[in-house]
């Protein structure tokens, strides 16, 4: 009895376990649709009602995913796995099912004037390290935030330069620096959304700097005129004071009452404009192109006219001379005829033919 005990107890056991590890391959009529992108899998395999109905819902349900999910599982591990530290991993292709999104997908980033000036140059980002050796502490630490390397921060002791003010605070002078460095980021952080967005940056105003201008100084006594109540109206100049430059323009706006002819005037210019379809003919400029094309017809015709004429007179001439040129005979020209005479030949002049 203790015996057949033992090997019930025994094959119970190694049933249940049989039922907790099921078997990795599962047997379908039809195959699901895989979308391993999404890690998606389409069963559309029928559900038999009756089966649906003799077992329980919850463990009919949890069968079924289970299954399902073996098979999403199986077909994963069917792509090139890789190593990563240690790790086997996969990965995923490009999903096939396109899924809807509540909003719209964000739009990229515009690129500051950093980036687009890296891109210009042909510059590239180089990913540093997370940590750095510390040759105060003898040890590795992060390179930026709480606790980093070479932290100047914790130093009790700042060694004075020549050049700077013994009396002055370096500890103060490092504090106003930092503080200073961080509201140029955030300025240039501003002035970069800024420019994304189209809008326009207002001046910086008048910032402190070593040397001031000729300029610089001319700047900043109209900023100090125009910053009273009545911008600068009533105050008085200084003896051989120049009108300030680029100081911009003042806006001029059409009295609310009173004669409205100018603004009549200008509406109707407006819808005079807007109503001219064609485009406006200039008469004097079309007179003078037309003139033009007269003179050089007139001309071509008249070189036309005259060239046909000699070509004429040379083979209508006769051999013997008439009138002047019989007497042509015993001139200049020698045995040659004179200006009418086509008996003689006319000797050519050098360098014509």
């Amino acid at each position: 009895m203790a015996a057949c005990s033992v090997e019930a107890l025994l094959a119970k056991a190694e049933q249940e376990d049989a039922e907790k590890l099921k078997s990795i391959s599962v047997q379908k009529e039809l195959e699901l649709e895989f979308d391993i992108g999404n890690l998606l899998a389409c069963d559309r395999n029928r559900v038999e009602s009756r089966d649906f109905k003799e077992q329980k819902k919850e463990e009919f349900l949890r069968a079924l995913a289970r299954d399902n999910t073996q098979l999403l599982v199986n077909e994963i591990w069917k792509q090139p796995p890789e190593r990563v530290e240690e790790a086997i991993v996969v990965k995923l292709p490009d999903s096939t099912t396109p899924l809807p999104r509540e909003k719209p997908p964000p739009k990229p980033k515009p690129p500051t004037k950093w980036e687009e000036f890296a891109k210009l140059k042909g510059i590239q980002k180089k990913k540093k390290t997370n940590l750095v050796w510390d040759e105060t502490a003898k040890e590795w630490r992060r390179r930026w935030g709480y606790k980093r390397a070479k932290d100047d921060t914790k130093e009790w002791m700042i060694e004075v330069p020549e050049t700077a003010d013994p009396n002055e605070d370096q500890f103060a002078k490092r504090v106003k620096a930092k503080k200073e460095r961080v509201a140029k980021n955030e300025f240039n952080r501003l002035r970069n959304i800024a420019r994304a967005q189209k809008i326009k940056v207002p001046g910086v105003g008048l910032t402190p700097v070593a040397q001031q201008s000729k300029d610089d100084l001319a700047r900043a006594v109209n900023v100090a005129r125009s910053s009273t109540a009545s911008v600068g109206r009533f105050q008085d100049r200084l003896p051989k004071e120049k009108p300030p430059r680029n100081m911009g323009k003042k806006r001029k706006f059409e009295p609310l009452i009173g004669d409205f002819s100018g603004e009549k005037q200008k509406q109707l210019e407006l819808l005079k404009n807007m109503g001219n379809k064609k485009p406006k003919m200039d008469i004097t400029k079309a007179v003078n192109k037309q003139m033009r094309e007269e003179d050089r017809e007139e001309a071509a015709a008249k070189y036309k006219k005259g060239g046909a004429g000699k070509k004429g007179r040379k083979g209508n001439m006769s051999g013997k001379g008439k009138g002047k040129g019989a007497r042509g005979k015993v001139g200049k020209g020698g045995g040659g005829g004179g200006k009418g005479g086509g008996g003689g030949k006319k000797r050519a002049k050098p360098g014509k033919r």
